[in-house]
């Protein structure tokens, strides 16, 4: 075969679907669903990233006039994005009972005999969407522990990030990316539009131990807490590179990729942290540990290891590269 041969039949790579088959025995205590339950989350992804693409044209960007449960205002591209989800995997059947960042309760899909439940925020960095900046989904997919037939439950939700049997995220952004982790390394595939496929395109991603990237809204620093201040500080120093775009799913994207640190501290406004633990905070520990990072709050508490008490909990959340997170801790101690 010569190289014109080539470049024409070259092989487009594993689909997201064969590689969920070939790793099926992977997933602990699955027998399909949990693969089935991937396969919706992908479906819903190419609906919203379909939605993102034409926001422009048929005038859904923009505020929908709302607040959400977080007393955030919601865009019209936050409730197109939970409606399609929530559509997605009620309709796939696997699913019990969803948490979603939109709305106050949870959401019962009928599917009592379902074996999952599922935390997300449907589109992460909603300020981006009307500037068309990336943005992104994160989800956290739990194996539900009360009676099959009966409808979830809190506690349901509640099992603490050890529990998540997988997690993940979608980065709609130049290329639309779906990440996830089912306990066995991360994995990535980039959405090829032509086909309506997405194709492993990163295997057994992991952190880089070190980096020179830092993340966080310096907006806020004058309420950061002293340790955080002298970390930053000392970053500068170093000349690192200050890298902050307001969408969790992008900052954090890159950081794994590339070896850096995110910090959302505890300010005056916010002494809690603003980042919420089911399903912003807890998938992403989960991911990065398994790529060889770290993720943990203002008293050194492993995020997957603290112990959740409401649905939409917040954290303060410092999350990256262990050699970064190594010396943030001793500025914040």
């Amino acid at each position: 075969m010569n190289l014109e041969e080539y470049k024409i039949a070259v092989p487009v790579g594993t689909t997201l679907d064969r590689f969920i088959k070939q790793n099926e025995k992977a997933f602990p205590h699955a027998s399909g669903e949990l693969s089935q339950l991937l396969r919706d989350i992908a479906l819903a992804a190419k609906v919203v990233n379909r939605e993102i693409n034409r926001a422009g044209l048929v005038d859904i960007t923009g505020a929908f006039g709302t607040e959400n449960i977080q007393g955030e205002n919601q865009q019209k591209l936050d409730v197109i994005a939970d409606i399609r989800f929530i559509r997605a995997l009620k309709n796939g059947g696997e699913v019990a009972g969803i948490v979603s960042e939109e709305q106050d309760e949870i959401i019962f899909t009928g599917n009592d005999n379902g074996k999952y439940v599922v935390a997300m925020d449907p589109l992460d960095g909603s300020s981006n969407i009307d500037v068309n900046v990336s943005i992104g989904t994160i989800f956290s997919i739990y194996r539900r522990i009360t009676p099959l037939g009966t409808p979830p439950e809190m506690k349901d939700f509640l099992q603490g990030g050890r529990k998540q049997v997988a997690a993940g995220y979608i980065l709609y952004g130049s290329s639309t990316i779906l990440v996830f982790a089912t306990g066995h390394g991360v994995n990535g595939f980039t959405y090829e539009h032509s086909l309506g496929e997405f194709f492993l395109s990163h295997t057994n991603m992991l952190s880089p131990v070190d980096g020179t990237i830092y993340s966080c809204n310096d907006g806020n620093e004058l309420d950061f807490p002293q340790g955080v201040k002298a970390f930053l500080n000392e970053c500068r120093n170093r000349r690192y590179s200050a890298r902050y775009i307001g969408s969790l799913v992008g900052d954090f994207h890159r950081n794994l990729l590339k070896g850096g640190i995110y910090l959302y501290p505890p300010t005056e406004k916010t002494p809690d942290g603003k980042l919420r633990l089911l399903y912003e905070c807890y998938p992403l520990a989960y991911l990065i540990e398994q790529a060889g990072g770290q993720a943990f709050n203002s008293s050194n508490t492993d995020i997957l290891d603290i112990v959740p008490e409401m649905l939409h909990q917040r954290t303060p959340f410092y999350v990256g590269s262990s050699n970064m997170m190594d010396e943030l801790f001793t500025y914040i101690q």
